[in-house]
């Protein structure tokens, strides 16, 4: 995997609105691997910091979970992201 897209990966996973669905159908990543690459990647206390914040009640990272009002993987201010590129306007 290039370092683009594992930077991508961990920029998604610490957005809260981001679930982990949305990761896999852009990455082929499922949790457990989204879980590993951040164990790899991120400073322990980082890891753990964000570890905690997923399982708080705060982030919405898991589609079952969240509100059903939420039907997008990004914000409304966020440019069109397609296969993880920037379309042009």
């Amino acid at each position: 995997m290039e370092q683009k897209d594992t930077d991508r990966i961990i920029e998604m996973a610490w957005e809260d609105r981001t679930p982990f669905e949305a990761i896999e159908i852009q990455f082929g990543l499922n949790e457990t691997a989204v879980i590993a690459l951040m164990r790899k990647e991120l400073k322990r206390n980082s890891f753990n910091l964000w570890r905690k914040r997923v399982h708080s009640g705060i982030s919405q990272k898991h589609a079952q979970k969240r509100n059903p009002e939420i039907s997008r993987f990004k914000c409304s201010r966020q440019k069109a992201v397609s296969m993880n590129k920037i379309s042009k306007r």
